[in-house]
């Protein structure tokens, strides 16, 4: 296998797209080979991958999704250009291939890669392809799949069910014995969900008037955490209230049931860790990801999905009391769970990202070596 090969990271804007590069990226260079990133400068990218020692290349581009009309022409307008730069990119950087989240950061990336012949290899964590997936999916070598529903938007036979990169200590989380008090955490990510916190705080007197044995672990995000703290102290519960936790994996572990949104990431660790929730999708997410994800855990039995319209106090309540009154429920739901978790993303994505490298400038009619799970 050809050492000291560079590749080409695209993808950018939050985290759900940066955090898996990062996992394939940090593979890359443990195998001695060079990642470079390509981004903006106000998404996650910029502060992310420079802290941990890759390189990045600057573009201009913005999105195309739920976005008014001032932004599209500016977009439309930030495309040739961006696509220009992402070129030169990749002749300057002699990279060997490219390795895509999709979203909107990656797309001059992906059309100067089809323009230069770079192959490229493109990881899709939802359950429905973005719309950069959707445009340059008929010209990847490879598309990585968490959910195959997706692959319907790609040829077949480039398709692979491989999940999303999980931190090891996710799939390391044994099953938890049921205990005297369920143990509930709730959280809407780092930056916290209003509707979740709101929901959160009804369901207080509903646990204290059903004298229902709960454990409430809370992670509000920084906006609304010392009013919940204030509050919750007064409504007499067990738990905690935290602006934001630090060790993830060790929340899960205490945990016998979450509450959360439906973001690839989200749902990708609820399954390594094997953990049933309660899935409350962000109803703005571009193409409805979050609720396409939510209804395939929904239908494998690992989850309630509850819309984000309808969560109340109320609802919250109700759904985790029915889920623990019905006798070994919860445990069937995390095994079900744990039967979505796939190990080795990251790895299976610099495997393919190797071996298009060693190739060099393949044509794009050959594919690399397929696995069983191709679909």
């Amino acid at each position: 296998m050809s050492e000291g090969l560079t590749f080409v990271m695209a993808g950018g804007g939050t985290g759900g797209h940066v955090i898996p590069a990062l996992a394939v990226a940090r593979e890359l260079r443990k195998r001695g080979h060079q990642a470079v990133f390509v981004g903006t400068r106000r998404g996650m990218e910029a502060k992310l991958a420079p802290a941990e020692g890759f390189p990045i290349e600057w573009i201009e581009i913005g999105g195309l999704k739920r976005v008014g009309a001032g932004q599209t022409v500016r977009t439309l307008w930030q495309l040739p250009r961006s696509a220009a730069r992402a070129a030169a990119v990749l002749r300057g950087r002699k990279a060997a291939a490219v390795f895509s989240m999709g979203g909107y950061v990656a797309g001059p990336v992906m059309l100067a890669a089809w323009w230069r012949r770079v192959p490229m290899v493109l990881m899709e964590p939802n359950a429905i392809p973005g719309m950069t997936s959707r445009w340059m999916g008929r010209f990847v070598e490879r598309a990585l799949l968490s959910f195959p529903e997706a692959a319907a938007g790609f040829p077949v036979g480039r398709t692979e069910l491989t999940g999303l990169p999980v931190r090891g200590e996710f799939f390391a989380i044994p099953p938890k014995a049921r205990e005297s008090r369920l143990t509930v955490l709730i959280t809407g990510g780092s930056r916290g969900s209003r509707r979740l916190n709101q929901a959160a705080r009804e369901s207080w007197r509903f646990f204290r008037e059903a004298a229902f044995p709960v454990r409430l672990l809370h992670q509000t995000g920084p906006q609304d955490h010392a009013e919940l703290e204030r509050g919750f102290h007064e409504s007499g519960l067990d738990g905690e209230v935290t602006p934001f936790i630090e060790d993830m994996p060790a929340a899960f572990a205490r945990a016998d049931l979450l509450v959360c949104r439906s973001g690839a990431g989200a749902v990708a660790e609820l399954a390594a860790a094997g953990k049933p929730a309660i899935l409350v999708p962000f109803p703005f997410a571009a193409d409805q990801h979050q609720l396409r994800n939510a209804e395939a855990i929904e239908r494998a039995g690992a989850a309630r999905l509850v819309p984000d319209a309808e969560l109340t106090g109320e609802r919250l309540f109700r759904e985790t009391a029915q889920m623990a009154a019905e006798e070994g429920l919860l445990e069937r739901m995390g095994r079900a769970a744990r039967g979505l978790a796939r190990h080795g993303a990251a790895e299976r994505a610099a495997d393919l990202l190797e071996e298009l490298g060693a190739a060099c400038r393949k044509p794009l009619t050959r594919h690399p070596k397929s696995r069983n799970n191709t679909i």
